[in-house]
């Protein structure tokens, strides 16, 4: 049974006079990325697909060269489209996001509507697997693109209940076959089940 993973990027260096999409890892981020290799399920990963942004891109390499794997860049995998209000400090942050997954069919404050970000996501990784040989795979990501894929593989309707733990480095993983979901959210540095 081939298993995909679907991880997001650890905490990242907020810089609020760049574009978020080129924030970089912070060094705790970095640190839990790393911590992330003593985990058993990593193992079994034989491709590694990344966001174009630097922060997943990050990541992946961290684990690319564990397994001794190229990194495999989508652009199209990036997080949902926010450039309309850039940086926003973290409580601003956390109410816009809860509207972007309340009201799926609207752009909230000029961001990417929630049912397109979700289409572009699930295209991307769908895209990725149909060259997948049966392998295990790592998609390097975002979290709210990750959830959106995470409810669509569930049958669920976009909302933020599904959300990650805040701070990201979590991952969840599925079937690839049956599509089914194994587990939903985990931490990428702790042991799993």
């Amino acid at each position: 049974m081939p298993i995909a993973y679907y991880i997001t990027h650890p905490q990242v260096q907020v810089d609020a006079s760049i574009p978020v999409p080129e924030w970089g890892l912070s060094d705790i981020g970095r640190a839990r990325a790393s911590a992330m290799l003593d985990q058993p399920w990593v193992g079994s990963i034989r491709r590694i697909v990344s966001s174009g942004e630097r922060k997943a891109i990050e990541t992946a390499e961290i684990l690319a060269r564990h397994l001794r794997l190229a990194v495999e860049v989508r652009e199209r995998m990036h997080e949902n489209d926010r450039s309309a209000t850039g940086f926003l400090p973290p409580l601003e942050f956390e109410a816009v996001a809860d509207r972007f997954f309340a009201s799926p069919h609207e752009s909230i404050r000029g961001w990417e509507r929630a049912v397109d970000a979700q289409s572009r996501i699930v295209s991307e990784v769908e895209t990725a697997l149909a060259t997948n040989d049966g392998n295990d795979i790592a998609f390097i990501g975002h979290g709210g693109v990750g959830t959106l894929l995470l409810l669509h593989l569930a049958g669920r309707e976009i909302s933020r209940e599904a959300d990650q733990a805040a701070g990201g480095g979590n991952y969840f993983a599925y079937d690839i076959g049956a599509r089914r979901i194994i587990h939903g959210w985990l931490s990428i540095d702790r042991p799993s089940l």
